[in-house]
């Protein structure tokens, strides 16, 4: 059995919990340690049943948290090579020399080092991830496979690419980013011009818009659930990024249609476990 459940996601911070009757993956960890152990409790998982905890890339709304959530769990973390680096780097804007040191020492002799192009295996799950573009060190999407299940979980990227639909393909369930409507980021008054330059950027986050153009064109269909992720909380709207998702699968050739069906995830609570 495969099941996942994305604990929290958003500006705010994200975290998704990918299992198997064994198994137990926490997959970054945005949100501050006492609420991702709040948010483990809610959906019946003990913390001290984690086999890993895997970060995608250095941002704190994926890494924010783990330094403290550390002293909580005995499991390693699976981070690149150059994601640690970032996350350590006390220049890399992650943190104050002091915050850097506390990082660099909470995570001694807890790491193992993967690669973001390369396959892994935490417990009897195994990842396949591959590189998305976005304007970190190195961050990557992955699929998480057991016993013929597959389930990609990608955020933080700008555009899709061909590596990018290549691994969507035959998948069973796909969390995404869905991140902005074009028209409210552009009217966001709270954003500076440069930050929305940044996130509308081609290594910056992924449009409602654009998630819809692929669903329409270029998804396989083959997914039942697709769960939208990283929604803007100032230049989204959770109604309507699931509008543009549903339209665009409705818009499918009829040669071509799909039955997945589109869910959201949510800043402040976990979703329903999602069980394959």
């Amino acid at each position: 059995m495969m099941r996942f459940t994305v604990l929290g996601s958003g500006s705010s911070g994200n975290a998704v919990l990918i299992s198997s009757d064994r198994t137990n993956v926490l997959v970054d960890a945005g949100m501050s340690a006492r609420e991702i152990l709040r948010r483990l409790a809610l959906v019946g998982v003990d913390h001290e049943d984690l086999d890993g905890v895997l970060i995608t890339h250095e941002h704190g709304d994926h890494a924010g948290g783990l330094r403290v959530l550390l002293g909580s769990l005995r499991c390693p973390v699976f981070i690149s090579e150059p994601t640690l680096a970032a996350y350590t780097d006390s220049r890399s804007g992650n943190g104050n020399g002091t915050e850097a040191a506390k990082r660099a020492e909470a995570l001694a002799d807890r790491t193992v080092a993967i690669e973001s192009s390369r396959e892994f295996r935490i417990g009897d799950v195994d990842f396949e991830p591959f590189s998305v573009p976005h304007d970190a060190a190195d961050n990557f999407g992955f699929v998480a496979r057991r016993d013929g299940v597959k389930v990609a979980t990608l955020m933080d990227f700008g555009h899709i690419n061909d590596v990018i639909r290549h691994h969507l393909q035959g998948c069973d369930a796909i969390v995404v980013e869905s991140n902005h409507s074009r028209d409210m980021l552009r009217a966001c008054h709270v954003y500076s011009w440069d930050l929305k330059q940044r996130i509308a950027s081609r290594t910056g986050h992924l449009s409602n818009e654009d998630l819809a153009d692929w669903l329409e064109t270029d998804f396989d269909g083959s997914a039942r659930n697709i769960v939208l992720s990283h929604l803007s909380q100032r230049a989204n709207d959770p109604h309507l990024a699931r509008i543009t998702a549903e339209t665009a699968l409705r818009m499918r050739a009829p040669l071509y249609r799909s039955d997945a069906k589109i869910s959201l995830s949510y800043p402040k609570e976990p979703t329903e476990w999602f069980r394959f």
